[in-house]
């Protein structure tokens, strides 16, 4: 009786697990064979296990229908060929470890099978990971059927009924082809449909790879015949031309071209392309092959290693086989790291020079065509609008330093940017000024990084040759004497005349201070040219002062005494305003008067003190304006408000803050959090992570690169089929 119940109890095991998995396709992790649904439209996710296939009853040998042949199936008439039709046509790999019924190829156009109309959008969950045409429903077969019969270009269409059409072509070229049934003619338009398909459905990276390594694959049997550039080869270690290519210069001794260098970093398995290199393709692969020859010539030269070449082709298909190509015995250096860490060091240098250029482009709304990025791209690849923009602008600037002393219309200088005139000079604005002058090979005067205020649209500004450098810092004695320079300027334009004795007290104060290096000396003369051709305002001057010592505060003073008596006369205007500056420094405004006698009287009976002028300064000071000056008894406070009335936040501020939005959301924090694990996910895996979340994909990207934007100006994410994460960009956050 216990033998009877044991037989019972597997029997009904068998019934519940064996006999039904049977009749259900297992699932695998998916391959984005489908086109991908708006997020927004989705209600729930769903995860396929396939459905039951059908027995077929067309015992018709598959055979391959070539373009131009018509063939009708349940009213659809077809043209356009290439592809197996018929009942029976054998698999090549029958593992039956996933998928049922591997016996059948997978693209076999049977048309027994039950078949609905439908159009070529449909899709259902019978379209699995490695899709057959046995395997789908009768709609999915309809519209298959339906995009067969069409021109084959939506881009929308269902990723794997092109997969479908995909592996017969497949089986085509590794199985008809070795067997020569397959003419060179008939080669060429197979390996031009597959470059027209790559062209269409290349946005999907699985489709890309697989397309790609068939081209190479019939690039590498009849070369014959066909070709392709490593330019047109995507980026993934299992290149057959670039293995055998790189194996073969080696095999020769010969240095590795600039070119194949390139593949090599592109290729390594253990190495991944950084935002801006894959953002910027084109400019990368030219900037890393011009370094390349700047620092290792005719190139890099590596010796073969022991390790032999093996090429094989793994296939798209699951019902055809991977094969193993013969070629001549070669090393194998792609599996070298050595060589491959110098190429690294200069793509990581390459991919840093064009970090700026990147995160321009990955706003909103940007071009490569902006004279702003066209002003980010290093030298060695300036485009030639680039050069005739930077030329245009150095014979005019050359012409103004020689004549204005630099001085120019902020007007003007946005003349040659080419772009409309803005209303207001906002940090993108004030970027393209440093980066077209920093281009040209001169500097500017102001330039809120080292003068702590920022031009004004109606105003000047001051170029001068040679600029501030890449590295340079301002210094403690600069921050000092340009300080000094804007106050004293303020003295200087009180009384509307600019005296050439005032200005000389400004020169002097910069030419006389040791500590001030050549460049400090230059931007600052420029600085000084600017000041007293501006309206003088304490814009960025406020918070520098406050950081100032007793010492240093009397000697401004002191300075600006000297200002405004160095045309020889002071009236009761220039006294009210040097007392707003003495309240400013933080010094009491009855010293004016005394400091003023005390300067007066100390230089009176020295001529080597007397300021140096065209004409003789006749220095007289009027008691009773001292008097009615000590007596006045106006509102400090009332004198205050207006000299710090700015008309505009301090651009400094304005500059280096950064604006507080509260941050991420707990969900989005959380999904943002899960994303920086890894530089690379899938888009089917942060699908899965927005839908634990209750979040829609691209909603959810934008709003943390929208995050990113207003901490960094610049996006974290890359959408590119697959979900790139800038692991750069995720420092600076955490900063």
């Amino acid at each position: 009786m216990g033998l009877l119940y044991l037989l019972v109890g597997i029997g009904v095991i068998y019934i519940l697990f064996i006999k039904k998995n049977k009749t259900s396709s297992l699932a695998k992790p998916a391959r984005n064979t489908s086109r991908l649904i708006d997020e927004d439209e989705l209600a729930t996710f769903t995860i396929s296990f396939g459905v039951e296939e059908e027995e077929t009853s067309n015992r018709s040998p598959g055979r391959w229908v070539k373009p131009g042949e018509l063939v009708n199936i349940n009213g659809y008439a077809m043209t356009r060929g290439n592809f197996y039709f018929g009942g029976q046509l054998a698999a090549l790999s029958t593992s039956s470890s996933y998928y049922q019924n591997q016996d059948t190829e997978a693209s076999l156009v049977d048309d027994s099978l039950n078949i609905k109309t439908e159009h070529r959008a449909y899709e259902d969950e019978s379209l699995g990971y490695w899709p057959k045409f046995i395997s789908l429903s009768p709609k999915g077969r309809g519209a298959y059927l339906d995009w067969l019969a069409s021109d084959r270009t939506d881009p929308e269409t269902p990723l794997g009924y092109v997969f479908i059409y995909f592996y017969g072509l497949e089986r085509r070229i590794l199985v008809d082809a070795t067997e020569s049934e397959v003419s060179d003619s008939e080669f060429i338009e197979i390996f031009n449909e597959l470059k027209r398909l790559r062209s269409i459905f290349g946005s999907s990276n699985s489709f890309k790879n697989y397309s790609t390594r068939l081209i190479e694959l019939m690039s590498f049997t009849r070369s014959d015949v066909v070709s392709i550039s490593e330019q047109e080869i995507s980026f993934s270690g299992d290149s057959l031309l670039f293995k055998l290519r790189l194996a073969t210069t080696v095999e020769e001794g010969q240095p590795l071209p600039a070119d194949l260098s390139l593949s090599w970093v592109k290729f390594f398995p253990e190495y991944s392309l950084r935002t801006p290199a894959r953002r910027c393709d084109e400019e990368f692969s030219l900037l890393f092959k011009q370094r390349y020859i700047e620092r290792f010539g005719s190139g890099l030269t590596v010796k073969p290693n022991k390790t032999r070449l093996k090429l094989g082709y793994y296939p798209a298909s699951s019902t055809l086989r991977g094969i193993e190509l013969e070629q001549q015995d070669l090393p194998d250096p792609s599996v070298l790291k050595a060589p491959v860490k110098k190429l690294i060091a200069l793509a990581d240098s390459c991919t840093d020079e064009l970090d700026a250029y990147s995160r321009y482009l990955g706003k909103k709304g940007t071009s490569r065509e902006d004279i702003a990025a066209i002003m980010l791209l290093p030298d060695e690849i300036s485009s030639d609008s680039s050069t005739s923009i930077i030329n245009g602008f150095r014979e005019w600037a050359d012409q103004k330093i020689k004549s204005e002393k630099g001085l120019v219309l902020v007007s003007d200088f946005w003349s040659h940017t080419g772009t409309p005139f803005p209303d207001k000079l906002n940090k993108k604005e004030i970027e393209l000024i440093q980066n077209l002058t920093k281009k040209a090979g001169y500097g500017v005067v102001p330039d809120p990084r080292y003068h702590h205020i920022k031009p004004s649209p109606n105003g000047y500004m001051v170029l001068f040759e040679g600029g501030h450098g890449e590295f340079f810092e301002p210094s403690k004695a600069f921050n000092y004497v340009g300080m000094a320079l804007r106050l004293g300027a303020m003295v200087a334009q009180i009384d509307l005349a600019i005296d050439d004795s005032e200005i000389n007290v400004l020169n002097k104060l910069i030419d006389h201070e040791t500590k001030l290096s050549p460049t400090d000396k230059i931007s600052l003369h420029a600085y000084l040219t600017w000041c007293l051709n501006t309206p003088s305002n304490m814009v960025g001057l406020k918070g520098r002062i406050e950081k100032l010592g007793p010492e240093d505060k009397s000697t401004v003073s002191r300075i600006l005494i000297g200002v405004a008596l160095a045309d020889g006369r002071v009236d009761v205007t220039e006294i009210k305003q040097l007392e707003k500056l003495y309240v400013t420094l933080g010094l009491d405004k009855l010293l004016v008067s005394s400091d003023i006698h005390l300067f007066s009287t100390a230089r009176a009976p020295s001529k080597s003190t007397t300021v140096e002028t065209k004409r003789k300064p006749t220095f007289t000071l009027d008691d009773d304006i001292l008097a009615l000056h000590e007596s006045e008894t106006k509102d400090v406070q009332t004198m205050l408000g207006e000299i710090f009335k700015d008309s505009e936040p301090d651009p400094v501020l304005e500059q280096l803050s950064i604006e507080n939005i509260g941050g991420l959301d707990t969900t989005h924090n959380e999904l943002y959090k899960s994303l920086i694990a890894k530089d690379k996910w899938t888009r089917n895996e942060v699908i899965e992570f927005c839908q634990t979340l209750g979040l829609m994909v691209d909603g959810a990207l934008e709003v943390i690169n929208d995050w990113s934007f207003d901490k960094v100006d610049a996006p974290v994410l890359d959408d590119d089929d697959d979900i790139y994460v800038d692991l750069d960009i995720v420092e600076e956050l955490k900063g």
